[in-house]
């Protein structure tokens, strides 16, 4: 993935987290007690919802900051990272906003799966840290 294409999807991103924000502080409690829940699950939709643009925005953030860091182009394990956080954040914060706005969620899997994915394009990021990818001959041996 081009480093443009990192920051295009980030800002995309957070774009999206910053309409659902708004939404979700404006007119969500309205429309959750206009379709009858009670006070109680409106507040818990609100928490799922809150968490889930949370979720979005950091990892959009932590994208674009890998999109626009230079080095990238050079380490896939960076590109990858970014990958990671945009799938993971699509089934986490996906599927908690399926739960709010439409009271379904598909498979109880995809949150956690979502999370799993943020988590390992965070290891992956790590890694690349510590590993460079020009950390290695073209013998394939590490460099001394």
């Amino acid at each position: 993935m081009d480093s443009r294409w990192i920051v295009f999807v980030a800002a995309i991103s957070g774009l999206i987290c910053v309409g659902i924000g708004a939404m979700g502080s404006h007119s969500l409690p309205k429309r959750l007690q206009a379709a009858g829940l009670s006070e109680l699950d409106v507040q818990k939709k609100l928490g799922q919802c809150e968490i889930a643009v949370k979720y979005q925005m950091f990892h959009a953030l932590a994208a674009l900051c890998l999109g626009l860091c230079p080095a990238t182009a050079t380490r896939r394990s960076w590109t990858l990272a970014s990958f990671l956080f945009f799938v993971g954040s699509a089934l986490f914060s996906g599927g908690l906003y399926s739960m709010v706005f439409f009271n379904a969620m598909g498979h109880w899997s995809i949150v956690p799966i979502g999370g799993a994915t943020m988590m390992l394009g965070w290891l992956t990021l790590a890694i690349g840290a510590i590993f460079p990818a020009n950390s290695r001959t073209t013998t394939g041996k590490l460099a001394s």
